[in-house]
């Protein structure tokens, strides 16, 4: 890796090529043993910007309660610890070597020389990105930290492997004897044996089983000929660093192994095994997530849906971020949904339907597609099916509408509420061919009545959550070509958007309903989240960003120069305060035997939580005016 890789990297793509000369020969090289700490949080500057040129490195973060916790990860070509550079303050997190570690250093005065001539190197490094709506949303979520106990039910969802895998590994090539691979294993008291290449690639693994079954148990194998290359498992499961925990414990308990290689970019930098992880099982929403795979009835799976709430509160009372949140939520929601859809298609076959010989796939979309479900999200669902040919739609009609209907029923028992618009399989408008998908889209596009707007809102976040991806992406690729043949599309997308407003007066005071059910309360979704939601969606579309996320998007428009960073810290704040706050409004309504829902009355708030709203909603309003500049003065 060359020093020369910075330049295709902000801040330092601004720079001509002899500044990294310069950066090249001022640097030098400095090796990091697997597991140790390159500096700690708090620690005072070092005086150098760490460059990776190989290896990978962990940044860290001490949390409320003395907990550390992962928060980003860096491999080679990426650099850290630049702030200090220019504020001479401590670090405000640290940096571990996850492997085996080497790094440029630059001096800081090399650095700063650079800025005088280049003065964005300095802003970028000194830029202030947490806004009032962070700064409240911190403190808030640090007063809600809960004591050890909720802690630990949470442990599981915040730890990744990273953290907990052994490192580094013993290995052996497939041409070592497997005498020796015994041999090996006995001294030093291990499980398994990675079996690798000549690029430190698994290509599989050894267990005390396999020497057991494969070289002692038959009799016709002759010891001091075998191989390790003989005898292994063949490489087939492993998972990245970054994964969490509670995803390598479905992982494992799905595909029932005990050990678990851990690969970054096709290299080996760790394992983990089933006891490891098993030590963590004990706690109630461990349990949870490991059953839904093995739990076979539709009454059992609305009983671990309703155990949800145990984990939204160990998550939402451990200062886990919401967006973390979002995605484990979601993570569970996505099992519970996949494990119905495979009890409903054995019915199917069970029942004597045989399925036809289509590429099809199965759509989440909405809250679900962008993974932002919280604790009682509704059906929106919808099947797309290859280009078949037209004599073929009655025996597609008599497998997939029986299907549907099942489906739609099987998911509404476990919990998951009809959708008021009917966005659901059962809707003979939510499910059909690409070519009836591009019909159907196009007429949303060139005729945007409001109902068809919406409804194309809800369409544009879906994901396939089971069957062919590739019918999804190409399914997104139509979405996009629409767009693109009809812009002016995204102009009424957002005169819709701009019907409503956030529920806040000229004088700053909360506008609550009048009248009806939810009289004297606002909404959160409503008022608040579904606008950022909104317009981050049409920046998106207009630049065709193929993520689904609305925080994802918010990252793509960023490196599209659409937002400033700055800008986008202040609209990530306001998603997450706003989420925050539903989510727990949900948990308390839950825990007081009541329906989950995103009103609230803000005279219930306290002061610093109804400032933190106001926050919010103002950075919202901001967004709004700002996609309304955008879109009319691009389109009209």
């Amino acid at each position: 890796m060359s020093i020369r890789q910075l330049k295709e990297t902000a801040p330092f793509d601004i720079l001509p090529e002899e500044i990294f000369e310069q950066l090249r020969t001022a640097a030098h090289v400095k090796t990091y043993p697997a597991d140790s700490y390159i500096f700690k949080q708090k620690d005072p500057p070092t005086g150098f910007l760490y460059v990776i040129q190989e290896g990978m490195v962990e940044i860290t973060a001490t949390v409320p309660g003395g907990q550390e916790m992962v928060v980003d990860y860096r491999k080679e070509g990426n650099f850290f610890g630049g702030t200090p550079i220019f504020t001479e303050e401590p670090y405000t997190g640290g940096a571990r070597a996850v492997t085996e570690s080497s790094c440029f250093l630059i001096p800081r005065r090399t650095l700063t020389d650079i800025a005088e001539d280049y003065p964005q190197i300095r802003q970028y490094f000194t830029r202030i990105v947490l806004s009032r709506v962070r700064s409240l949303y911190a403190d808030i979520v640090k007063e809600n930290t809960s004591n050890a106990l909720t802690q630990m039910e949470a442990y599981p969802f915040k730890k990744r492997l990273s953290e907990i895998m052994h490192a580094p590994v013993e290995t052996c090539p497939e041409d070592t004897g497997a005498r020796q691979v015994a041999r090996s294993m006995t001294e030093k008291k291990i499980g398994s044996m990675v079996v690798v290449n000549e690029h430190n690639a698994p290509i599989g693994i050894i267990t005390e089983r396999d020497l057991v079954t494969k070289v002692l148990a038959p009799d016709n194998t002759v010891i001091s000929q075998a191989r390790a290359g003989d005898i292994m498992t063949a490489h087939r499961h492993a998972l990245s660093p970054a994964t969490y925990m509670y995803e390598a414990m479905t992982y494992i308990t799905a595909h029932k192994v005990r050990h678990l290689p851990v690969v970054d970019d096709g290299e080996l930098v760790g394992i983990v095994t089933l006891h490891d992880l098993m030590r963590f099982r004990s706690q109630k929403a461990m349990l949870m997530v490991g059953s839904i795979r093995d739990e076979n009835s539709l009454y059992g799976l609305a009983r671990i849906k309703n155990e949800i709430l145990t984990v939204a509160r160990a998550l939402l009372t451990e200062t886990h971020s919401t967006p973390e949140v979002m995605e484990i939520l979601s993570y569970i929601h996505h099992n519970i949904i996949k494990k119905v859809y495979a009890i409903c298609y054995q019915q199917m076959l069970d029942a004597g339907h045989k399925p036809p010989e289509i590429k099809y796939a199965f759509l989440l979309m909405g809250s679900g597609g962008r993974r932002e479900m919280l604790l009682d999200p509704d059906q929106d669902n919808g099947f797309v099916f290859e280009d078949f040919p037209d004599e073929k739609q009655a025996e597609v009609d008599h497998f997939f509408i029986p299907f549907g209907d099942r489906l739609v029923a099987a998911l509404a028992e476990v919990g998951y509420p009809l959708c008021h618009g009917k966005v659901m399989v059962n809707n003979p408008a939510w499910r059909g061919r690409l070519n009836d998908w591009r019909h159907r889209i196009h007429d949303w596009i060139n005729n945007p009545e409001p109902q068809k707007v919406r409804y194309s809102s809800i369409f544009f976040d879906f994901v396939c959550l089971e069957g062919n991806n590739q019918l999804v992406d190409q399914l997104q690729q139509i979405v996009f070509s629409e767009v693109r043949q009809f812009k002016r599309f995204l102009y009424h997308m957002m005169t819709l958007d701009q019907d409503y407003r956030v529920p806040l007066g000229l004088l700053g005071r909360f506008l609550l309903d009048k009248e009806g059910e939810h009289k004297g309360m606002l909404s959160l979704k409503q008022g608040g989240s579904v606008f950022i939601v909104d317009c981050v969606r049409m920046f998106a579309l207009e630049k065709e960003q193929s993520a689904t996320s609305t925080l994802q998007r918010l990252t793509s428009l960023v490196e599209k120069h659409v937002f400033e960073i700055e800008t986008a810290e202040h609209i990530k704040a306001a998603f997450e305060a706003l989420v925050f706050l539903r989510l727990r409004q949900e948990i308390s309504l839950l825990e007081k035997g009541q329906a989950p829902s995103h009103y609230l009355d803000p005279n219930e708030l306290s002061k610093s939580e109804q400032e933190l709203l106001k926050e919010a909603f103002n950075a919202v309003s901001k967004l709004q005016d700002a996609t309304k500049r955008h879109f009319t003065k691009a389109f009209i």
